[in-house]
């Protein structure tokens, strides 16, 4: 062992004459430590909110839309066995999308209708029940009412705002109706609830309606055409590339738009949030190494003969600043292996225990979302033994700047 570290390892062991200068020491490793496990354990909830979040929207909408510039989009058929012989491209199905008003009984709510193929939908979006697809395709026996009218699904939130449940009437009101001589008066339509779907996020819950593809041509006069395609990928974090390998295989008319191009703000905030976050709580690491670096100045004034007698016996200025560099970087090893382990900890209570229980009606959970990344980890660690590190230099570099004439007199 070089005699840097040796003298290093001696003197985190022994007893300093001034007990204060052991107190901070110990608060120094447990302000490193605190701070290391604050930052693993919210940035461990904030990826978690982040996974969940990405999982929920991912259960509702699709991970690429391909809509046609302009004219109606007719040739749908085509343009689905076209997509899916692109590489990564798992199903694809066709959609319509209109803003309504629903009335029912006793509510009247505006809604965004959906028109959906329950055939291949299944295949694109996760989130859907099979009986209600069932019932929505009129392949169940209690599909339809006796007066054969067509089924709806609704959000849960939609349900209950508008008071209905399972078999009940509603009205859907479109603008898109027939032209008149008096003008275009909006078409209005009986359909039977047939199911609810709750995705956990309250846009989607309270504004989302479903209907067949056919009724929903119907109700906005589009005859044989849609509004797009919905497509499912298996790599999500593939879908930039894939998204614009359609676009260049389809050209004009034709545009496309990924799931990260319409969520853009909302990753942005989540990711803007978090950073601050990191931050915020690196300050607590930061208070920590200003008391590391209190620690090896008192050490300093206390090891002054040490410092001159080992410069005096031929030991350099860097062999000296190693010695006190080992010391603060011992401190910041141990209070950032016990805030990692600490941490870690945490987070795996968390994940398996209800510790902290959430408003469902506010989050939609019933627990805290807890995603440990290694990489989160490792970047947490490696932060706070740079500021550790940092910390240690100014009180290093006065021990090796001492004079040994001066320090052997005074001292």
């Amino acid at each position: 062992m070089r005699f840097e570290y040796f003298i290093g390892r001696r003197y985190l062991r022994a007893r300093q004459r001034q007990a204060f200068i052991s107190l901070i020491t110990l608060l120094s490793i447990t302000g490193v430590a605190v701070g290391v496990m604050a930052l693993i354990v919210v940035i461990a909830v904030m990826a978690g909110f982040e996974s969940d979040l990405k999982s929920r929207i991912l259960g509702v909408e699709s991970h690429i839309v391909i809509m046609k510039q302009g004219e109606r989009f007719e040739d749908y058929s085509r343009i689905t066995d076209v997509v899916e012989k692109i590489p990564g491209v798992v199903a694809t199905t066709p959609f319509i999308m209109t803003q309504v008003m629903i009335r029912s009984a006793s509510g009247l709510s505006g809604a965004v209708v959906r028109g959906i193929s329950p055939d291949t939908v299944g295949r694109v979006i996760k989130n859907f029940n099979v009986d209600d697809l069932m019932r929505l395709d009129g392949s169940s026996s209690d599909a339809q009412s006796a007066s054969g009218l067509p089924g709806i699904i609704l959000g849960k939130e939609l349900a209950r705002s508008l008071g209905v449940y399972q078999d009940d009437l509603v009205h859907i009101i479109s603008p898109r109706g027939a032209i008149t001589p008096a003008g275009i008066m909006p078409s209005m339509k009986r359909f039977k609830v047939v199911g609810r779907f709750e995705s956990g996020m309250y846009e989607y819950d309270g504004s989302l309606a479903y209907i067949h593809l056919r009724d929903a041509q119907k109700l906005t006069n589009l005859e044989e055409s849609v509004t797009g395609i919905e497509v499912r990928i298996e790599d999500i974090y593939q879908a930039a590339s894939i998204s614009k390998t359609i676009s260049r295989t389809l050209g004009y008319p034709y545009w496309t738009k990924d799931w990260m191009q319409m969520n853009r703000n909302l990753f942005s905030a989540l990711k803007l949030e978090k950073t601050v976050m990191f931050i915020i709580l690196a300050l607590i690491i930061l208070v920590a190494a200003f008391n590391i670096a209190s620690t090896l100045i008192m050490m300093v004034m206390e090891k002054t003969r040490d410092i001159a007698i080992l410069k005096t016996m031929g030991a350099t200025d860097s062999s000296i600043r190693k010695i006190f560099v080992f010391k603060g970087m011992a401190i910041g090893a141990l209070g950032t292996f016990i805030g990692v382990s600490l941490g870690v900890i945490l987070c795996k209570l968390l994940e398996h225990y209800q510790f902290i229980e959430l408003p469902g009606d506010v989050y939609y959970l019933s627990k805290l979302p807890v995603l440990l990344n290694v990489m989160d980890i490792g970047v947490i660690a490696g932060s706070s033994m740079v500021i550790c590190f940092l910390s240690t230099l100014y009180p290093a570099r006065q021990a090796s700047r001492l004079n040994p004439v001066e320090a052997i007199r005074y001292g």
